[in-house]
């Protein structure tokens, strides 16, 4: 123990570096705007207020954002988690000409950036007529390569003699998928499914350009918006609305993070 103190001195010190910005962003979305520009500053509000909350829902449209934020992130998931575990069965369990081929196609994807696609996915939204519109946030995103990976590999290390089992009881490949072997890869989709609603829920590159009017900006977008012109100077606002952006997923993701150890160690060793 007493050769390991260091360790956890670097420990205690990188978490202090990563939760400080987090917690005077919290501290100071209860400032007033003349605390937070008081020299030297503040730590802890000394006349805590939630004007800022009060401001950011009446005179914002943070409602609204919250509900595209909502409505986007939760159908990208459900997406992912339906498509993706298909594809991924398909991979690892069906015999077909070609299989491994498609396979090294979608490693092959993984490794091109997404600023590479950028371009020509919006050029195709926008042909198709959908920009500025719910299936074009969230279309281009209902299946990830990494999904279809992550749950390949979690198929493969279930058995086969269980779908033999049920091919000999007269159960059709759909039962067999959707019955026996998709419950089994609980902690696979636990994982996909939080990664991919953190994912979504923070995306700001595709929203930004997709969503051309405020009935259909998402969250990061409109606090983005929100930090230029006459509300950059109002800082409390700004840190209200990050707040509102980071709480929900980051308590998703501290109520289920060993769901998603549990699915990356498994998926690793299988």
């Amino acid at each position: 123990m007493r050769k390991t103190w260091w360790i956890y001195l670097i420990a205690v010190l990188g978490l202090i570096a990563v939760a400080a910005p987090f917690l005077w962003m919290l501290l100071g979305s209860f400032k007033t705007q003349g605390e937070l520009l008081r020299v030297p500053p503040t730590w802890l509000p000394e006349a805590p207020t939630t004007q800022n909350y009060d401001d950011l829902f009446s005179k914002a449209n943070f409602p609204r954002y919250f509900l595209n934020s909502g409505i986007v992130a939760i159908a990208v998931t459900a997406g992912n988690l339906l498509f993706c575990s298909m594809v991924g069965y398909a991979l690892a369990k069906l015999n077909f000409r070609g299989r491994n081929a498609l396979f090294l196609v979608v490693l092959g994807t993984l490794m091109i950036p997404g600023v590479v696609t950028f371009v020509p996915l919006f050029i195709l939204v926008t042909n198709a007529g959908l920009a500025n519109t719910y299936p074009g946030l969230i279309l281009p995103f209902l299946v990830s390569p990494f999904g279809v990976f992550l749950m390949r590999q979690f198929f493969q290390g279930l058995p086969d003699d269980l779908m033999d089992a049920a091919r000999v009881d007269g159960s059709s490949e759909l039962g067999i998928f959707g019955r026996i072997m998709l419950p089994l890869t609980k902690p696979a989709l636990a994982t996909l499914g939080i990664l991919t609603f953190l994912g979504s829920w923070n995306n700001f590159l595709w929203p930004l350009v997709v969503a051309q009017t405020e009935e259909k900006y998402t969250l990061p977008v409109a606090l983005a918006l929100y930090s230029t012109g006459q509300n950059a100077q109002n800082f409390g606002l700004l840190m209200a609305g990050a707040v509102v952006v980071v709480l929900p997923v980051l308590v998703i993701f501290l109520a289920f993070q060993r769901h998603v150890t549990k699915g990356i160690a498994i998926t690793g060793i299988k």
